[in-house]
């Protein structure tokens, strides 16, 4: 077993270096981080598929060369073989990064089904649940599962910030403040300092003072991205006292919460906003493991986010990660 793992990883980064490598020059660390992930990711691969025999030449003549050979060599296999939890799960990833988030759904379930007292698996089910909601929203279904997770393990960090993220959406602000604030002390100081303004948006809509700033304040993550807003001559007088500004990135084809997010006061512009891993509004992505984005400026009429008829935005621009790149959003049309 011991020399089919290692032959496995090294034929794994092989591959994986062969389809990466136009992103070597600019984004090392994600092509280092994939290789890593590809090789643990065969190591659970083998439990489902194999034996040592599986190094005979008529194997190796078949081994996957992209994601969809190898999530179709893993359906044949679990066909085969439906009772391994560590399979479905490996499947519900890899339909998840195909962006096929009703099939990553059903896999995320059967594994749940399999290890029903994983918490790890339990918060990948709903957040597989989350994704494939066409509301991106978690349901009751969602919220069941977070709280086995988060009774199985009290400390879950990334069920507390699903938990309290539901919460938000149900307009439960104060709940979700009282969700999030233990997590200040487990999380890096960067993640700290994103999480405390998430928490004081909240207790803010729940008319509660903001937190006390005991903390130190930690050295700001580098900058990523430099966004510019402008604003067209023709919609400055719609401006109003109250409006705010939101400049986000997020994710290419992915769901609509941010990977990183600025909130500003409507003041002057043009105005520049840097982006960066310490913008990032939950723990579970960060700007710099993604290669591309998508740049989004909006200025809300209302007290949130979500677009809303009247708010003005500008036209949503394709950035590549990387630490130094300028991009320009004009903010020039009002949201019907």
């Amino acid at each position: 077993m011991t020399t089919f793992v290692i032959l496995s990883i090294v034929l794994s980064a092989a591959v994986l270096l062969a389809v990466l490598w136009p992103l070597w020059r600019d984004a090392r660390g994600l092509v280092l981080g994939g290789v890593a992930a590809l090789g643990i990711a065969t190591f659970a691969l083998y439990r489902v598929v194999g034996t040592p025999a599986a190094l005979s030449p008529q194997a190796t003549a078949t081994m996957p060369t992209t994601l969809d050979d190898a999530v179709t060599q893993l359906e044949a296999e679990l066909a085969k073989q439906p009772n391994e939890p560590e399979g479905w799960r490996l499947l519900g990833k890899s339909y998840a990064a195909l962006q096929r988030y009703d099939d990553a759904q059903k896999a995320f379930e059967r594994a749940v089904q399999l290890l029903p007292t994983d918490a790890d698996l339990l918060v990948e089910t709903a957040q597989s649940r989350l994704f494939n909601n066409a509301e991106r929203k978690l349901d009751a279904q969602s919220m069941a599962l977070l709280d086995k997770a988060i009774a199985i393990n009290p400390d879950h960090q990334r069920a507390l910030w699903f938990l309290g993220l539901a919460q938000r959406q149900e307009g439960k602000h104060a709940e979700a403040a009282k969700t999030w604030e233990p997590l200040l002390a487990k999380v890096d100081p960067n993640t700290a300092a994103t999480l405390r303004t998430q928490i004081n948006e909240a207790r803010a809509d729940a008319g509660l003072p903001p937190l006390a700033d005991t903390a130190p304040v930690a050295d700001a993550a580098p900058a990523l991205l430099t966004v510019t807003v402008e604003l067209a001559p023709a919609l400055k007088d719609k401006l109003a006292p109250g409006d705010t500004l939101f400049v986000f990135a997020r994710q290419m084809g992915g769901p609509p919460m941010p990977v990183a997010a600025r909130r500003l006061p409507v003041d002057t512009f043009p105005v520049t906003v840097p982006l960066g891993d310490g913008d990032s509004p939950m723990p579970t992505l960060k700007l710099s493991q993604l290669p591309q984005v998508h740049l989004v400026a909006r200025i809300a009429k209302g007290s949130g986010p979500a677009a809303q008829t009247g708010d003005l935005e500008a036209a949503a621009v394709t950035a590549d990660v990387k630490a130094g790149n300028s991009y320009t959003l004009t903010i020039d049309r009002v949201v019907p």
